[in-house]
């Protein structure tokens, strides 16, 4: 487990800092010009055929601007680049495509060969970027996390979680869902794991305490959580910085997925060759988009040092309570759990003068008869802290002895907590499976 020791999460001032050294080239002047004859040729065709209900709402999202959030865009191209590969799949072309016998169906068919390509290499890309960038964000997080029994449930946590929610996608595709549907739902999916998220980052009290001790998520870790997409937060600063250039690319595809590939290889062969060059230029412009962003948030940090943020900042310790261990006498809390598959943890330390100090410390179990079972041996520590997971519900005793000296007493902040049944815990689940 890194250390979090004197780290802040990054701030919008230090990401602007950052992406100066990250300055993006402007996309071609074509982007604009194609965008632009897209748009006229759209009012063409729905003056030569008015569009369905399905193309008018085509048409009406072609108008709006693109989505504020840069994860927005990302899927809302995944989306356009999957629904034309769909129409540019051979099956859905004429049979005088798929079977040319002149060299006009030659070379269109050419053409939609060559624009596949260009669209399934922008897609790979696409995909590529999105599973990296959620593998980069998962690994650094669990770098900050307990490599203990913890570490292995949050694994264990995500990868459910997303087997279940591919589940729920996969039933939607064979129940019929279009491809406009199954983004909607992978989007709902995207928001409420952001939801979640900030659900967690805001946790106070005893779920506060829970996710720090239980699940062991670093206060560090749930600042960064709670801050990371404020209205002016840091995301504002990425947002402010690269997403014109994408917003341009969103605006782009949409038109170009209406009409289909099919209504156009009816018209003029100018139109086809503008649709062409459109799509070359998209593809092209979209990949070293992605190749570059991948490269900004690779390099890209969580966290900074406060002295580099120049702020020094301090530890909230009002959840610890302070004990006195008199001289040769124990201190011991109970704690009564219901259930087995409960959690129990502890984090104590000794404040240390000229002499260092240490204390003992075990963990037993009491059952209603009144036997005693050592769970955890005697030991003395200096400092500690851990969590087990109860065998048996009933009564455990935490106890720290200082009956072996005879003149120190020894001073202490202590915080412990027990917690029945960890699936009792729904607000817990957000942190397994929320970094995708």
């Amino acid at each position: 487990m890194a250390s979090t020791e004197g780290l802040m999460p990054i701030t919008r001032a230090f990401l602007a800092s950052y992406y100066d050294k990250y300055p993006f080239s402007p996309l071609s002047d074509d982007v604009s010009r194609l965008s632009s004859d897209i748009a006229s040729l759209i009012q063409l065709l729905t003056v030569q055929s008015p569009p369905s209900q399905g193309e008018t709402s085509l048409i009406d999202e072609a108008n709006r601007q693109p989505p504020h959030k840069i994860d927005e865009n990302m899927w809302k191209n995944r989306e356009q680049m999957e629904e034309i590969l769909f129409l540019l799949s051979p099956s859905r072309w004429p049979v005088q495509l798929r079977e040319p016998s002149t060299s006009e169906d030659a070379e269109f068919a050419s053409i939609l060969r060559t624009l596949k390509d260009s669209f399934d290499n922008a897609f790979t890309a696409m995909i590529s970027f999105q599973t990296k960038n959620s593998e980069r964000i998962f690994s650094t997080v669990m770098t900050y996390m307990p490599q203990d029994f913890r570490g292995t449930l949050i694994r264990q946590q995500k990868e459910r979680s997303e087997r279940n929610k591919q589940a729920e996608v996969d039933a939607l595709v064979s129940s019929g869902g279009s491809i406009r549907d199954t983004y909607a739902l992978l989007w709902k999916q995207q928001m409420e794991r952001r939801r979640q998220l900030a659900q967690l980052g805001s946790a106070t009290g005893v779920y506060k305490t829970l996710v720090k001790y239980l699940v062991g998520v670093p206060q560090v870790l749930l600042d960064f959580i709670r801050q990371i997409n404020d209205d002016d937060g840091p995301m504002e600063e990425q947002r402010e910085r690269y997403g014109p250039p994408l917003y341009s690319l969103t605006k782009m595809i949409v038109p170009e997925y209406f009409p289909s590939f099919g209504l156009l290889l009816l018209t003029s062969k100018d139109q086809m060759n503008l649709l062409s060059e459109a799509a070359i230029v998209y593809t092209s412009e979209f990949e070293r988009f992605v190749t570059f962003i991948s490269d900004v948030f690779a390099n890209s940090p969580f966290f900074i040092s406060a002295d580099t943020a120049g702020i020094l900042g301090s530890r909230d310790n009002e959840e610890y309570k302070e004990i006195i261990v008199q001289a040769g006498r124990t201190y011991e809390i109970s704690l009564m759990v219901e259930s087995e598959n409960s959690y129990i943890a502890w984090d104590f330390s000794l404040m240390q003068g000229k002499i260092s100090m240490d204390i003992g410390f075990s963990l037993e179990y009491i059952s209603a008869s009144g036997e005693k079972t050592l769970i955890l041996p005697y030991r003395r520590y200096e400092a500690d802290q851990g969590n087990f997971s109860t065998l048996m519900a009933g009564n455990y005793k935490l106890v720290w002895d200082n009956s072996y000296s005879t003149f120190f007493k020894k001073v202490g902040r202590y915080l412990h907590f027990a917690a029945d049944g960890v699936n009792q815990y729904p607000y817990l689940s957000p942190f397994f499976h929320c970094f995708h």
